[in-house]
């Protein structure tokens, strides 16, 4: 009799133990931290707080032409501090065109080549107001966006690209915006990059003057930009979103290994007698 209670003792504390396990094994699964839930949801977190980031600047001349004046400079002033916001780079809504060049800023608003100037200009009536962030900044920012978008669908067959893949997507961007600032030391609207007449030589002149000189939609400048932030884009999300869907897939599989285990090792406890 001695022995049977033994037995059923140990086997009693065998099944606690058990359980303890698969208690902590599911825990997790009916009561999720605000991390775990993140990393569950990690793609559509992703959209919307990084949508916001991408797509509050658009809200700038919005609020300007409907009069909220304080709230279209609030956004103005915290972009400031990641984008140059310049305004011969950057789009502008509600006014005569989709972008001016220098001379037509200068004209508007102050006869300088400062940027810390220049870029204090945000638009008026007539010419609309600028958006937050510079068109090489839209270009960029958006890309991620919009590219991440596309890859979703297309998680499953889409694997990361190397290191150097990225490189080179990168590449353009940084050689772009490196020859860019250089130019910008002998002042905006001064350098090399703004009027382009390496570019010109090189080309033989093919194609008309405002294609070399300046900034304005549809110039080398501005095609450059452009083009360069979406192939910046397309490298960041081809690296990395892969990489997070691949971690998320092996951690889930690795859950429901951990999971199966327990729920085996019950099985086969409840399967044997408890005593003899």
């Amino acid at each position: 009799m001695g022995v049977k209670n033994k037995d059923a003792h140990f086997a009693w504390n065998k099944r606690r133990k058990i359980m303890s396990t698969f208690t902590a094994t599911v825990r997790p699964k009916s009561k999720q931290s605000i991390f775990q839930w993140i990393g569950n949801h990690w793609f559509s977190t992703f959209l919307i707080v990084y949508g916001l980031w991408v797509f509050t600047p658009l809200l700038a001349p919005v609020f300007m032409h409907i009069g909220w004046i304080g709230a279209g400079k609030a956004i103005y002033f915290i972009y400031s501090f990641f984008c140059h916001q310049l305004p011969e780079r950057s789009f502008f809504l509600f006014g005569q065109k989709t972008m001016y060049s220098l001379h037509e800023i200068q004209a508007a608003w102050w006869d300088s080549i400062n940027p810390m100037i220049l870029r204090q200009f945000t638009g008026n009536e007539s010419m609309g107001w600028k958006i937050a962030w510079s068109d090489r900044m839209i270009s960029f920012y958006t890309s991620v966006w919009l590219f991440a978008l596309l890859w979703y669908p297309l998680r499953r067959k889409i694997k990361s690209i190397s290191w150097w893949g990225l490189i080179l997507l990168l590449l353009p961007l940084a050689v772009d915006g490196g020859t860019h600032a250089v130019s910008d030391l002998a002042g905006i609207g001064q350098g090399f990059r703004d009027t382009n007449v390496w570019l010109a030589v090189l080309t033989n002149h093919t194609y008309p003057a405002t294609f070399y000189a300046g900034d304005a939609l549809g110039s080398f400048n501005s095609l450059m930009r452009l083009i360069t932030g979406l192939l910046a884009g397309l490298g960041i999300v081809w690296l990395v979103f892969p990489y997070i869907a691949q971690s998320q897939t092996y951690n889930q599989q690795l859950d429901e290994k951990s999971y199966a285990k327990v729920i085996e090792q019950i099985k086969r406890y409840d399967s044997h007698p408890s005593g003899g």
